[in-house]
């Protein structure tokens, strides 16, 4: 695993938040690692096939999740000195309990996290409007388009998880859930005692390269590189988004 002078950064964040084209950024600098959601779902089998690791081959538990970690280690790494890991509000505690079974001397999810990543920058990426972000997410699972590169073409699409329509009843839903999740990563960090960079969707959107600058400055990496590294990632939102706001703010107003 790596020594504790390792430098390591996550980006604690919650679905339709601008991760993507924060994670594309930093990696597009080819000094900041490749930051990715590396334990995205909450399951060990899954983390074994994200890494073509055969589970039958470790002796214990611990040994397991100690090749997973390493291996998660060099992929979110790039070929570079830094890690950078991604991750989702959602499936943080599944997270959080297998490093608790790798170093269960440690007080805090912190201790633990830094006893597996080295020195660790924390990163708060957080949307201000939460109906934006719920409408984004509704979208998305209903054309099962996640993300597009800046050139037009699809970086992400999945099978569609509702039918196409406007639904106040879930995007109400979507809302209240990234509010949750945005106060549960307050709470974390309040707990862990950790200042993250906090940084929103929107600033991001409009200024990409200062934001990648503060980061860069903040891991001790050359921020000037940040001056010419493009958007990777397309906006999703169109008039759709503006219209299905307009009707859910109305809605709302009177009481439907």
């Amino acid at each position: 695993m790596p020594l504790c002078t390792q430098m390591s950064y996550v980006i604690c964040t919650s679905p339709r938040s601008g991760s993507t084209m924060l994670c594309k950024l930093l990696s597009a600098t080819g000094i900041a690692g490749n930051p990715a959601s590396h334990f995205h779902e909450p399951s060990i089998d899954a983390w074994f096939g994200y890494y073509d690791l055969n589970k039958h081959s470790f002796a214990s538990e611990q040994a397991a999740l100690n090749a997973i970690f390493a291996a998660a280690f060099r992929v979110g790494q790039g070929g570079t000195g830094i890690f950078g890991l991604r991750l989702q509000r959602d499936s943080f505690q599944f997270f959080a309990d297998q490093i608790k079974l790798l170093h269960p001397c440690k007080a805090t999810d912190r201790e633990r996290m830094e006893a597996v990543f080295g020195n660790t920058q924390f990163i708060y990426l957080k949307r201000e409007s939460h109906l934006d972000q719920a409408i984004s997410r509704l979208r998305a699972e209903q054309t099962g388009l996640w993300h597009r590169n800046a050139d037009g073409t699809d970086l992400e699409r999945k099978e569609p998880t509702y039918e196409a329509g406007y639904d106040y009843g879930k995007i109400q839903a979507f809302a209240q859930q990234a509010v949750e999740q945005n106060e549960e990563w307050v709470q974390w960090f309040a707990k862990q005692s950790i200042a993250p960079i906090t940084i929103t969707y929107e600033e991001l959107s409009r200024r990409p390269q200062a934001f990648l600058s503060v980061i860069l400055t903040s891991l001790g990496l050359d921020a000037s590189i940040a001056e010419n590294v493009p958007l990777k990632t397309a906006k999703l939102a169109d008039e759709t988004n503006l219209a299905w706001r307009t009707r859910f703010v109305a809605e709302t107003k009177a009481g439907l």
